[in-house]
């Protein structure tokens, strides 16, 4: 089984920063993507940021600039960055890995999510 826990949410001002935190533990044999998605009330999950095993990042355009996603492979933990925050950044994150697990004598890729964390950011 594998977990994601998050880290991190909180309330800040406008223009305040915040980072988040997400740690993968459990029968992990390795990670490719790991990112962030949000939902903000009344809206669908939107991607937020993304990043690769080998460093490679895409970011939605509402937050290039302002977000930076980065991960620490050797204890798999993928981090967010949030800088010059908005109201309208207001959601709970969501940390998202797509991680390959031994099954039996197989492997197998799975998506796994965290519970998300609250960010509120007021005007």
């Amino acid at each position: 089984q594998v977990r994601l826990v998050e880290s991190g949410g909180g309330l800040v001002q406008a223009g305040g920063s915040l980072r988040l935190s997400c740690e993968a533990s459990g029968s992990i044999f390795s990670i490719n993507v790991m990112g962030w998605y949000r939902q903000a009330p009344g809206k669908q999950r939107e991607l937020v940021a993304a990043i690769t095993s080998g460093g490679s990042a895409n970011y939605a355009d509402s937050v290039k600039g302002r977000f930076t996603i980065s991960r620490n492979n050797a204890r798999n933990i993928v981090y967010l960055q949030m800088n010059s925050l908005k109201p309208e950044d207001t959601a709970v994150y969501y940390c998202n890995a797509g991680v390959l697990i031994r099954d039996s004598l197989k492997f197998r890729s799975i998506d796994v999510w965290g519970q998300g964390t609250l960010v509120t950011v007021s005007a």
